[in-house]
């Protein structure tokens, strides 16, 4: 093939894109209403194992859930379903990011509690399908990723949305090799969806009386798509004069982060896909570790509730799979929980988080058979539950 062949054949592929994200464009502006989880009976909740630590993880959290939400289950108001078949082993098989059968079973269910899924990546043995949980998104629309941070000691308290279905991620697997010499990747950025993962930070600010947005780009140096992100964020921001906003750049915000004299006047941040995932990553291990982290992955018609780590194949293979830490499901339940609109429950449940993974901590798990397992854990976090004067018992280890 020429030179001359080549771009043709770019050009066509670059046609396309443009098509599909215009089309995709017309469709939000149609938009959705909100669903209304009141008006639902049951709310059918699936629980999706994935890989490698997921399936076990999973079953703690589903034992939370079927703990915590007993009087709902018993009276037919909440459905937990498992979806078994979101496994590398099936979708490589199939050669799908989600197989068919599964995402009609997905597509079944009004939110999702999820384990882990690997992603295939170049020279491992599986083949080079999409990310499951980039397909996920975009099939259910999933436009906004949430995750909370807390840490107490250093008064830290950040809440982060994530854009889902756009930026760099999102045509990931759709860049040009044009030859041994070049490959182009794109990234996509749209008024409607800046506008609505924007806009929802700032009504979650308004809602929970904070008076301060952090949008992040790189809008100085990438300037067609990042500076409409920034650009839209001021012309949402004339909407709520009650809030203060300001912006940083991706790369000094992840230095600003960790610096102790900044990193606590940060309240609810926002930013595009590739920039959120980073500084939500290094949040997390602010925290303690991606694996004390839940995500809330949020669209109109449906919500996946995930943890942030990996599936960590390895603990699995060296039979270690029973002390994998499942409090990062747990936090994800936690917003789960409080979504379909049980907020005291989710309040009870994060309060015993709190006291059994960062002030009490009777059961430590390291991995490995000198810590505790996963069931040891929820044991230890379903008794806690059960304290009565856990709220008194939350309040005062909180404060010493």
């Amino acid at each position: 093939m020429t030179l001359e062949d080549e771009i043709i054949k770019s050009k066509d592929h670059f046609e396309s894109i443009i098509r599909d994200q215009l089309k995709r464009i017309e469709q939000m502006k149609k938009g959705d209403d909100w669903i209304d989880y009141t008006s639902l009976n049951p709310i059918i909740i699936g629980i999706i194992g994935g890989d490698g630590i997921g399936p076990e993880i999973s079953k703690h959290a589903k034992s939370i859930l079927e703990f915590i939400l007993k009087d709902e289950i018993k009276k037919g108001k909440i459905l937990l379903k498992e979806i078994n078949g979101l496994t590398i082993e099936n979708r490589a098989r199939q050669n799908k990011a989600i197989p068919d059968d599964v995402l009609k079973e997905i597509k079944e269910c009004h939110v999702l509690l999820k384990g882990p899924t690997t992603t295939p990546r170049k020279g491992d043995k599986w083949p080079n399908i999409e990310s499951a949980n980039v397909a996920m998104r975009r099939e259910l629309d999933l436009f906004a990723n949430v995750r909370p941070v807390k840490v107490p000691n250093k008064n830290i308290n950040w809440i982060f949305f994530r854009e889902n279905t756009e930026g760099a991620y999102i045509l990931g697997s759709k860049g040009i090799v044009i030859s041994e010499n070049l490959a182009i990747d794109f990234k996509v950025i749209t008024s409607q969806g800046s506008e609505r993962i924007i806009k929802m930070a700032f009504e979650y600010a308004k809602r929970n009386n904070i008076d301060k947005v952090t949008i992040v780009t790189k809008a100085n140096v990438i300037k067609s798509t990042d500076g409409k992100f920034l650009a839209i964020a001021e012309s949402v921001s004339k909407d709520y004069p009650e809030i203060q906003w300001d912006d940083w750049y991706i790369d000094i915000m992840t230095a600003k982060l960790i610096d102790p004299a900044r990193q606590n006047q940060f309240k609810v941040i926002v930013a595009p896909n590739l920039y959120g995932d980073i500084i939500t990553d290094e949040a997390a291990q602010m925290q303690g570790g991606v694996g004390t982290a839940g995500s809330a992955n949020i669209g109109k018609r449906y919500a996946m509730f995930e943890a942030i780590h990996g599936s960590a194949p390895r603990m699995v293979d060296e039979g270690r799979g029973k002390y994998a830490d499942p409090m990062s499901m747990l936090r994800a339940a936690v917003m789960l929980v409080d979504h379909i609109g049980y907020q005291e429950r989710a309040k009870t449940l994060e309060m015993a988080l709190d006291i059994c993974g960062i002030y009490e901590k009777k059961v430590i798990l390291t991995g490995r058979d000198n810590g505790g397992t996963g069931e040891q854990l929820a044991k230890y976090i379903m008794d806690t539950i059960q304290e009565p004067n856990l709220k008194t018992k939350w309040s005062s280890v909180s404060k010493s």
